[in-house]
């Protein structure tokens, strides 16, 4: 049974219930289902020293209660005896709730999860233990080296402490060694093993952070894996012995089309988390930069009768021009305690992909999405004009922005339809962001920008600058082009149909391209950041 949080939990002593959850190596993505269902239950997240809170608020409350278990309140590394009396204060503020213990890979290695466990037992608090994906096996799958073959045929596992660690387990040949800790302990492990007799010459694969879009691999061998070791980020983690040497044919997640892109992407994160996700799929790391603030009309009569209108019968069709368009009626639906079953009888018209995701995920297929060009003019042109021998109702709701044009309601009204215009929301370009990432944007750090609207390009220009030229500019239609044409950008993606999902699906084609075309000329393949020394002319 899925967990479930009560709106009103009645009063009780008895400590939080405690579920130790893995959170997996690094990649969102490994997350597992159940421990997913119990970060959206919690009442509180205890975070482990690498998970991060970005995990968690993917998948709780907005009024989760985040706790930090790596560091104390002056920074200190906090001791496994101060996390295990953290987790126990926790469960104790939170009584009759949950809290998840969101502990590194599997809580059941190298995370000290007996401590913890034995701290509750002894505390009289209930606990559940959640498996998760282990670095150990994943970091290594991730680099492209698998931990057994034919040759070698055992796994000994070192964890670098305070301590020189036992190596003698791993000087076999046949023997695959995993090496983890902190990147000055882990080097000395490494200098351990070959002072034990392990072969120098063996080839070593040195990954840092690991399953996440940042990881790194260094193929050297365990004569010199101590510096390179010592060198990396935590977490780093080493893998000794002959399977490295299939790395050269097994590498997949490195050599992903946009594998250590950076893409700027000028959005809400409310509005961007399957673009997100599609970018992380292709091996990029998105930056968030909201372009615009979304309020609420000033004076929201109008907005209410019209939704009052679509559950009566007002209107024989709904036009949404935006995401932000569905987010307000969504809101009124849920103030007036009304669902999705309240649009039956009407027709659904959405102005593109994006926004036809939107309603998708509010439970409605929209009956009509253009399939060329995604704009005002574009709907214009898929929308039926008006037939009363078949349609029973004259009238259009379109629920818009206060700035949005007239040129959907005039050729509405020409094609014989009464038109609704009403201000669901208002557009206040949202403040600059800040100096770092305005340099970067300038600057050419970013590796690409991807521009879903006209107003993205307009508002994105206007708070922060134009892109450098190395940037690959991706557009999501030819609307959103000429506009990035206008301001001087030069396009060099169009996505082949009106979805952030093409869009960003036609970027990684993109990234393809370059990656063979080095490899034609010959050349090493470096993302478009690397090039911005060069630049290049910009649309004239």
């Amino acid at each position: 049974m899925s967990p479930t949080r009560s709106s009103t939990r009645p009063t009780t002593r008895v400590p939080a219930r405690v579920a130790f959850v893995g959170g997996g190596p690094g990649d969102p993505g490994l997350l597992t289902v159940r421990a997913t269902e119990l970060l959206a239950a919690a009442d509180a997240v205890v975070l482990d020293q690498v998970a991060r809170e970005g995990l968690a608020l993917r998948h709780a409350r907005p009024d989760v209660d985040v706790v930090d278990a790596g560091h104390g309140d002056q920074g200190e590394r906090l001791t496994q005896a101060s996390r295990a009396k953290l987790v126990v204060r926790a469960a104790k503020a939170h009584p009759g709730g949950l809290v998840v213990r969101l502990m590194d890979g599997d809580p059941a290695i190298f995370n000290g999860l007996a401590e913890e466990a034995q701290a509750l037992v002894k505390a009289g608090v209930s606990f559940e233990v959640v498996p998760g994906v282990s670095s150990l096996t994943a970091v290594p799958a991730y680099a492209g080296v698998p931990l057994t073959s034919k040759s070698s045929t055992a796994v000994h596992v070192v964890v670098a402490g305070p301590s020189t660690p036992d190596v003698s387990g791993g000087v076999d040949a046949a023997v695959t060694v995993v090496v983890l800790g902190t990147p000055d302990r882990a080097a000395e492990a490494l200098r351990a093993l070959a002072a034990a007799g392990r072969s120098a010459d063996t080839p070593v694969a040195v990954t840092e952070k690991g399953t996440t879009t940042e990881q790194r691999t260094v193929v050297t061998t365990l004569g010199a894996a101590p510096e390179a070791m010592a060198a990396g980020h935590f977490p780093v983690l080493a893998v000794v012995g002959d399977t490295v040497a299939m790395r050269d044919a097994l590498s997949w997640f490195e050599t992903k089309p946009l594998y250590g892109w950076s893409v700027l992407v000028p959005r809400t994160k409310e509005q961007s988390g399957s673009t997100i996700s599609r970018l992380e799929h292709h091996g990029a790391h998105a930056e968030v930069v909201p372009t615009i603030s979304v309020e609420p009309p000033r004076t929201p009569q109008q907005l209410e009768r019209a939704v009052k209108g679509m559950v009566t019968g007002r209107y024989e069709w709904v036009g949404f021009t935006s995401v932000n368009a569905v987010r307000a009626i969504r809101e009124k639906f849920d103030e007036f305690g009304l669902d999705a079953r309240s649009f039956a009888g009407l027709k659904v018209a959405a102005v593109g992909g994006v926004t036809a995701e939107a309603l998708r995920e509010w439970g409605i297929n929209p009956d009509l999405v253009p399939t060329d060009e995604q704009s005002a003019k574009g709907l214009l042109e898929a929308w039926p004009p008006f037939d009363p021998d078949l349609d029973p109702i004259d009238r259009v709701f379109l629920p818009r922005a206060d700035i949005a044009t007239d040129t959907l309601v005039a050729g509405l009204q020409e094609n014989g339809w009464e038109v609704d215009d009403v201000t669901a929301y208002r557009t206040v370009r949202a403040a600059p962001p800040a100096a770092p990432v305005r340099d970067a944007i300038k600057s050419g750090a970013f590796d690409a920008v991807l521009f879903t609207s006209s107003s993205t390009v307009r508002n994105l220009v206007g708070i922060a600058g134009k892109p450098h030229p190395s940037t690959v500019i991706a557009c999501i239609g030819p609307a959103t082009a000429k506009t990035a044409e206008e301001h001087g950008l030069r396009v060099d993606v169009l996505a082949p149909e009106p979805s952030a999902e093409a869009l960003v699906d036609a970027l990684a084609d993109h990234g393809r391209s370059l990656a063979l075309d080095a490899a034609e000329a010959g050349e090493e393949v470096v993302r478009p950041s690397q090039r911005r020394a060069g630049g290049r002319k910009r649309a004239t």
